[in-house]
């Protein structure tokens, strides 16, 4: 997939650091806030996903997708997004929940510029395999959380 410009960064969340707990599961999962810059000409939407890789099952734990985002700069406006699904069995954002002792894990905050409307609110494997052609530029944002 490409890179180029776009960017992912936030005032909530410090790339590379550890992500505070007002943010996580056990601590009321307050939202962070994310803002996209570098978005290229031609986007329609962009997409989020928030991935942890190192969760103990087969694919990972998607904690966040989001869909229908404007596609323009600045902080994204979560309300004016269609919500999909998380791996937890809801919709919308679900903060970081390791195991006790499982050691750090890496959560990937993931921005798409998307060249078509994704149509629904598909899971992050549906969303990656039926779009993964539509991506004009992705950017993430890495950050980790331990219990």
């Amino acid at each position: 997939m490409p890179v180029k410009d776009l960017a992912l960064t936030s005032p909530d969340i410090v790339g590379g650091a550890r992500i505070e707990d007002r943010f996580a599961g056990q601590t009321g999962a307050q939202t962070p806030r994310l803002v996209v810059s570098g978005v290229p000409a031609g986007a329609v939407e962009l997409a989020l996903v928030c991935h942890d890789p190192d969760a103990p099952l087969a694919h990972g734990f998607t904690h966040w997708t989001l869909y229908g985002i404007p596609a323009r700069e600045g902080e994204i406006d979560v309300a004016a997004a269609r919500p999909g699904p998380n791996d937890d069995g809801g919709v919308g954002y679900v903060g970081p929940f390791p195991p006790f002792g499982h050691g750090d894990h890496r959560y990937y905050f993931w921005v798409y510029a998307m060249a078509r409307p994704v149509i629904g609110e598909p899971s992050r494997d549906a969303f990656l395999h039926a779009y993964d052609d539509a991506v004009l530029e992705q950017a993430r944002l890495v950050a980790t959380y331990s219990r």
